[in-house]
């Protein structure tokens, strides 16, 4: 059996280093550690972060995705 891991979502917990809002977007280093951006900020600094970033993690589609109802 073949198992996929998921990489870990960003939630509330998770704050934009630049204004502290929630981040939805991390950015992996190629120097290591990482960074974390609300939409807006990472909108921002795209240019600049993206020729030293290993990896980027956009869960910025999560901002317009309508809630699912829940059945009991």
């Amino acid at each position: 059996m073949n198992m996929t891991l998921e990489a870990p979502r960003l939630t509330s917990h998770d704050r934009c280093d630049r204004c502290g809002a929630q981040a939805y977007v991390k950015v992996v280093l190629n120097a290591g550690g990482e960074l974390l951006f609300c939409a807006h900020h990472a909108r921002a600094h795209e240019d600049a972060l993206r020729p030293m970033a290993a990896e980027i993690i956009d869960e910025t589609d999560r901002l317009h995705r309508k809630p699912e109802p829940i059945d009991d």
